[in-house]
């Protein structure tokens, strides 16, 4: 068990990450431009740090969770980065979801000072977070993958190596969008069966075990009263939220176009969520898309 290890980002995902690894006996210091996130993390056991680079100073392992790449470039890289602050040996970890030029820009960077630095985004939301669940994709050399395996175990349920400085990145990027379009196509399967009289449960057990079964089927069902414990039946909160979902897409489209890479549902899913989060749903669980197509249907858009 690593002796130290600086936590830096308190978010909606961050937060529980940390308590899960403080409850795993870690011990950590922390950082959050929120005072009230690093009060809640002290609470429960963590050390409270003035700044990012005075966390990271003595730690071991750094893990960030930050919302984009500026922001992951300018931690490590910025006026007093970390990449400045760190002791010889220092194992990074960016739990963040940005684009992968930025992963490898940052990790190059990291290694011309003779630091491992690995890319490992999440799946798995806010309750895949709080209960350990989530499932890490790791960019980076398998020598530093393997010495933040234990840490990977704590916070998640999974994690896979997808290849060097980048690759989970990609993975993540691919993921979700695959993700997005989905659960655009489980919100209209079901909603076109209830407009035509048919029970949203009903017709989710009949898809879940037929050729049209996923993962939203699954355990993420779209429709409010199917599935207790899925956000939609919780007023679509907490979980993952429109606007991340609509800025990974936007890391995919980002992408099709660099590669020239047909993308053409990856691009109507982020049309469709862009929609809706100007319709003022951004902070609303992404399953709630169904309520988007459900507004098509009222003619009235947003549901």
């Amino acid at each position: 068990m690593a002796n130290k290890i600086a936590f830096i980002g308190l978010g909606n995902m961050g937060a529980p990450m940390a308590a899960n690894l403080i409850k795993a006996g870690y011990a950590l210091t922390v950082f959050d431009l929120v005072e009230q996130a690093m009060a809640e993390a002290v609470a429960l056991g963590a050390e409270r740090a003035e700044s990012a680079a005075a966390a990271a100073e003595h730690a071991d392992i750094v893990i960030s969770m930050l919302p984009a790449g500026k922001h992951v470039a300018t931690l490590y890289q910025g006026e007093n980065g970390l990449l400045n602050a760190v002791a010889a040996g220092t194992l990074l970890v960016d739990c963040s979801t940005i684009d992968a030029e930025t992963a490898r820009q940052v990790a190059a960077a990291a290694g011309e000072r003779g630091l491992s630095m690995l890319d490992a985004p999440v799946s798995g939301g806010v309750n895949g977070a709080k209960a350990g669940g989530l499932t890490f994709m790791v960019g980076g050399e398998a020598e530093a993958v393997e010495q933040a395996r234990p840490l990977f175990d704590v916070m998640g349920k999974t994690y896979f190596h997808a290849g060097p400085a980048g690759a989970g990145q990609v993975a993540k990027m691919c993921n979700n969008m695959l993700l997005g379009i989905l659960m655009t196509g489980t919100s209209e399967a079901i909603n076109l069966a209830v407009a035509n009289g048919l029970d949203p449960s009903v017709v989710s057990d009949i898809m879940k075990n037929a050729s049209g079964g996923n993962w939203a089927l699954n355990v993420y069902n779209p429709y409010p009263g199917v599935m207790d414990n899925a956000p939609a039946s919780n007023g679509y909160k907490p979980g993952f939220g429109v606007d991340l979902m609509l800025k990974d897409l936007g890391l995919a489209m980002d992408s099709s176009l660099k590669k020239g890479v047909a993308t053409p549902l990856g691009s109507m899913a982020r049309n469709l969520y862009s929609v809706h989060s100007q319709s003022g749903h951004g902070g609303d669980d992404f399953s709630s898309i169904l309520n988007l197509l459900k507004g098509y249907t009222d003619g009235s858009a947003g549901g």
